[in-house]
């Protein structure tokens, strides 16, 4: 897929492993539209970048649609990423016998794979519209943000892990859809990734240290740009169709 003139959509893509997405997109000659509700960084990101910011929650029609138009008018739209995301913490019942919170659940759902969904759907539908490119007739590629936490949720995960874990689903029967319009999709996992969820000083990178006791090699968390790294290799390698590929140092999540 050659993104040369071609715009690209990054959800989540004011900082973390969306900002260096953006970057590697960026640098490729794709003209990218950052799509975050942090409108200080993704206006400071896309002014840096050459591209545009777009203040959208994930999972609002209206919203996505207009930083797909945002995208479309910089170039022809070949390119989403969804890497926004959310995360939560509560058991099923917790210890004193509450049952998690029904709402929080169904958030981190409308964020995590609805949002998702609704932005693949809007961008597809674009992408469908553009003329085809190569001798495969491609239209675009989408490349979704799950996690390793699909495969094994720790305690406490039940929220999130339902959330990427139909992420990972929806992979397949969404390539088979796309095929008509020549759209690939792809799915990262990632695992335990640095990126600024995990906060900074001491007590943080302490934090981290423990966690990368259960990669197996490296022995240490991930960096964005490793999973920036991949997500360009999914968009350019044009035989990398329906997959979902775990990028986690080998890290098998133990129960807690």
């Amino acid at each position: 897929m050659e993104l040369n003139g071609a715009s690209a959509i990054i959800t989540g893509g004011a900082s973390g492993i969306g900002e260096a997405t953006a970057r590697r997109l960026s640098a490729l000659g794709a003209r990218c539209v950052i799509v975050d509700l942090d409108e200080g960084k993704g206006k400071e990101l896309a002014t840096a970048l050459g591209g545009e910011f777009a203040k959208a929650d994930v999972a609002n029609a209206a919203e996505v649609q207009a930083a797909v138009d945002a995208a479309m008018a910089l170039g022809p739209l070949r390119v989403l990423v969804n890497s926004a995301g959310i995360g939560f913490i509560g058991r099923t019942v917790d210890r004193e016998g509450k049952p998690f919170d029904l709402d929080a659940f169904e958030r981190v759902l409308r964020v995590n794979l609805t949002g998702s969904f609704n932005c693949l759907r809007l961008a597809a539908a674009a992408m469908a519209t553009t003329d085809p490119i190569g001798p495969d007739g491609q239209r675009g590629v989408i490349v979704n943000m799950a996690s390793a936490a699909a495969f094994d949720g720790q305690t406490g995960q039940a929220a999130y892990s339902a959330s990427k874990g139909g992420i990972v689903g929806m992979t397949l029967p969404i390539a088979r859809d796309l095929r008509a319009i020549g759209v690939r999709v792809n799915t990262i996992a990632p695992g335990l990734i640095d990126t600024p969820i995990y906060g900074e000083g001491e007590g943080s990178e302490k934090f981290k240290a423990h966690l990368a006791q259960n990669v197996l090699f490296p022995k240490r968390l991930g960096y964005a740009e490793e999973i920036a790294s991949m997500v360009v290799e999914l968009i350019t390698n044009d035989y990398m169709n329906a997959e979902v590929v775990r990028v986690d140092g080998g890290v098998r999540l133990p129960p807690k």
